[in-house]
């Protein structure tokens, strides 16, 4: 038999000696050490929570972001020639303030292109991020930092700011840099890259903001001593030489800026793909999200972003995938913000899938995360949200019971609510998806990396939307055009009559007394298309749709609209519908939007 581990509780001696050990180092001889730093895959983990923030913002913030961190460059520059023209060069004295530009912009959050080469690469070498978001915020960021560069170097060239001996030094410190060979100024700017990345992660490393100054500090110090190169610097350099009429933009650009930006972006890559990103173990996804590594963008995805699907994984998604089969259930997907006040629109999808033979009430509900979360953002807070959004859609679940539906439930955690809407009716390859519109929705959070047009014209189901004003399904009224929406509309209808018999009532208007007969008729045929015989039909002959649907809707307390045009939810998100009147209607609205039809090429690339 072997010997088995003595027994500290029981054995006096072996708890004597762990006591001699505690009280020689000051750590305890069993257990786990309290650490007073954190481990590479826990700062990982606050590296992705930032970064999600950062390859979601919009192009608008990350601009002027951006733009401020350009012009903050300008203190850097403005202190290095000032403190060289005054201190007749010396090498550690001219560079003493050289930091204090980059304290301010990491200190306050703006963005820095380099910078930018450690978080964003890190969701798109897990494939969280796609390459052409990845791009995108590259691209956005440099252009905001080099339009706040241009404004910065203006202002020291042309707003009498430096005195002689500075404008000298400031053209002597330029001209240096445009004389460096093409090699040597990619190789020192990305060791400058390797600093900058380097502070980044040390910073996210970091428990208090004394400590990231510090940090920031003698990092960026070591730039101008080790004769390095940082490209926003450069490029401020460079205008400033510009607008004093000592080089020309192309020269400046192609000879001294564009090697230093390629050698920044090197370095900081370098530092992110060897040294941070490999340090790191391999649950270090599944530790900074819940199964992240379920949620990872398809190859296609992740190089060609949303020209063929998602372009970026939400922050947490527990939902699954849906089996797609062609004689499978019928999925009706229900987004929703807030399950203590969303319960009707589920009521609604319930009573909709039980009119169906089998089908599937799939409810999500959908967190909007600030854009701007703290840097301790965490597994443990993302838990708690799961948790309290698990113990709510119980009574979704319970609702879809008393209807005898079967449902699913998910929550998904996302700085773009208003996009995941159409990711997760991709995913789960819904047949149609119902929503409700108000003040409080997604509407108010419509943020997507694609333009909502193009987004919104582009559906991949159909859609149903319900202002809900005290949901009363009783008396339903459909204005008829003949177009699909409108036989989506008549679905509905159909639905609410057979589930809780509800009176249906058919209007169609018509341009003058003249056509009333026509209008009867193609009225009465498309009931009978539809599957509306016995609802009641109505022909308005003044011509005027919205004064009808006004009038008429006083006496119903449900009425159903098919989108005229495509675009629907885009202009619900921007608060212009083709039909005012819908605004001032006191019963409550259903807008119902067809799926887009795919042609050849759709069907190829989608």
């Amino acid at each position: 038999m072997a010997d088995s581990e003595p027994d500290s509780e029981n054995d006096p001696e072996e708890s004597v000696r762990q006591a001699v050990e505690r009280s020689r180092s000051g750590a305890p001889a069993a257990g786990r050490v309290v650490r007073d730093r954190f481990s590479a895959d826990e700062v990982f983990q606050r590296i992705v929570a930032a970064a999600d923030e950062e390859i979601t913002a919009g192009n608008r913030e990350l601009f002027f972001s951006g733009l401020a961190a350009g012009f903050a460059i300008t203190i850097t520059f403005l202190l290095y020639i000032s403190l060289t023209a005054s201190t007749d060069g010396h090498p550690v004295l001219s560079a003493m303030l050289y930091p204090l530009g980059f304290i301010y912009i990491i200190i306050g959050g703006y963005q820095l292109y380099t910078e930018n080469t450690l978080p964003p690469v890190a969701l798109t070498l897990e494939r969280i991020a796609s390459i052409p978001a990845l791009l995108r915020n590259w691209v956005v960021v440099l252009a905001g930092n080099f339009t706040g560069g241009t404004f910065g170097a203006m202002a020291l060239a042309w707003g009498g700011v430096l005195s002689a001996d500075g404008s000298a030094a400031a053209a002597d410190i330029a001209t240096k840099g445009i004389e460096t060979g093409s090699t040597v100024l990619f190789v020192k700017a990305a060791f400058a890259g390797l600093i900058v990345a380097g502070v980044v992660w040390v910073s996210f490393a970091a428990r208090d903001t004394i400590s990231r100054l510090v940090v920031v500090y003698l990092a960026f110090l070591s730039i101008p001593i080790g004769g390095l190169f940082h490209v926003v610097v450069s490029y401020t350099e460079m205008v400033y030489l510009v607008l004093l009429g000592e080089l020309s933009v192309i020269v400046g650009m192609t000879e001294f800026v564009i090697p230093v930006l390629l050698g920044n972006t090197a370095g900081g890559v370098v530092l992110v793909t060897v040294v941070n990103y490999f340090q790191t173990t391999e649950e270090r996804l599944e530790s900074a999200r819940f199964e992240g590594a379920n949620r990872r963008l398809s190859n296609r995805e992740w190089v060609l972003g949303s020209r063929v699907g998602r372009s970026y994984v939400p922050l947490i998604d527990t939902s699954e995938p849906a089996t797609q089969a062609e004689d499978g259930p019928f999925r009706i997907v229900v987004p929703i913000t807030n399950p203590r006040t969303e319960a009707r629109l589920v009521e609604f999808a319930c009573t909709l899938a039980s009119n169906r033979d089998e089908a599937i009430v799939d409810v999500v509900h959908i967190v909007q995360m600030p854009q701007q979360s703290s840097q301790g953002y965490g597994v443990r807070q993302s838990r708690r949200i799961i948790g309290e959004s698990e113990e709510l859609m119980a009574d979704m679940r319970g609702i879809a019971d008393e209807y005898g539906v079967q449902c699913e439930t998910s929550t998904v955690l996302s700085h773009r609510s208003f996009e995941e809407i159409f990711t997760v009716s991709k995913r789960k390859g819904a047949d149609l998806v119902v929503m409700e519109w108000g003040e409080d929705g997604v509407w108010k959070a419509a943020r997507a990396d694609r333009p909502l047009d193009d987004l919104t014209r582009q559906l991949p189901c159909d859609f149903l939307v319900l202002k809900d004003r005290d949901l009363d399904t009783s008396r339903v009224l459909l204005p008829v055009v003949g177009d699909k929406s409108d036989d989506m509309s008549a679905d509905v209808a159909r639905a609410l009559r057979e589930i809780n018999g509800a009176e249906v009532t058919l209007m169609h208007v018509v341009d003058g007394p003249e056509k009333r007969e026509q209008g009867e008729k193609f009225l009465a045929d498309w009931a009978a298309d539809n599957g509306l015989e016995d609802a009641i039909r109505l022909v308005d002959d003044t011509g005027n749709v919205e004064a009808a649907i006004e009038q008429e809707a006083q006496e119903h307390t449900l009425v159903l609209l098919g989108a005229s045009e495509r675009g629907l939810l885009s202009r619900l998100a921007r608060d212009a519908l083709y039909l005012d009147v819908i605004n001032d209607l006191e019963s409550s609205v259903v807008l119902a939007e067809p799926a887009t039809r795919r042609g050849l090429l759709g069907r190829l690339f989608t």
